[in-house]
């Protein structure tokens, strides 16, 4: 029997068939978007078989949340490591700003959903967002409290409020992109968030 330091291999072989499950699901709706898509297909791409999907993710609506979760994850890994290339607040702010909303237009999953289901896209980012949103949240503070440990930021007693107006700041922008505001490059993006973004954060 295994040491509670030791890892299982039932547990690693179920972790990587999720995995796969996963991988496969992703490639399969940024080919043909998640209306056209069976577990079926989902289970052919990962090599299985479809009680298996049932089973270790659910329904095909389980393995878009799923899908969606394990991308937001990896985003904000990703951002996680942004401070440690920056000694200053500004530059840490418009380096995890320009970053969310680049990987959003470039990622070919929301590419496809765009182009072919932009009501369930829509919904990913609204009434169903809750839960990526309040991980961005709880990320970006986490983020800021490592500055404020290295004096690059004050440390304000609603430094969440703070970070959560920010995050609706960028929300807003994911959700309706078109407006006055020219965003449409990485060096304006950048300038939007010294701008706008790291007084709401550090004033």
């Amino acid at each position: 029997m295994p040491s509670p330091a030791e890892t299982s291999p039932d547990v690693s072989a179920a972790d990587t068939i999720e995995e796969r499950i996963l991988d496969g699901a992703l490639a399969q709706f940024e080919r043909v978007g998640v209306k056209k898509s069976t577990i079926e297909d989902i289970a052919r791409r990962a090599g299985v078989d479809r009680v298996t999907v049932y089973r270790r993710i659910g329904s095909r609506d389980d393995v878009v949340r799923a899908v969606t979760a394990r991308e937001v994850r990896r985003l904000l890994t990703e951002l996680d490591e942004i401070p440690e290339r920056h000694e200053t607040l500004d530059d840490i702010v418009a380096d995890v700003f320009v970053t969310v909303i680049t990987r959003w237009r470039t990622h070919p999953l929301i590419e496809r959903l765009l182009a072919l289901e932009p009501e369930r896209l829509l919904g990913q980012v609204t009434t169903e967002g809750g839960p990526p949103f309040l991980m961005s949240v709880t990320t970006t503070v986490a983020i800021l409290r490592r500055a404020v440990e290295r004096g690059l930021c004050p440390d304000h007693p609603d430094l969440t409020d703070r970070v959560e107006i920010a995050c609706r700041v960028v929300h807003s922008l994911i959700v309706q992109p078109v407006g006055a505001i020219d965003l449409d490059s990485a060096e304006r993006l950048d300038s939007f968030a010294r701008t706008y973004l790291v007084p709401i954060l550090s004033r």
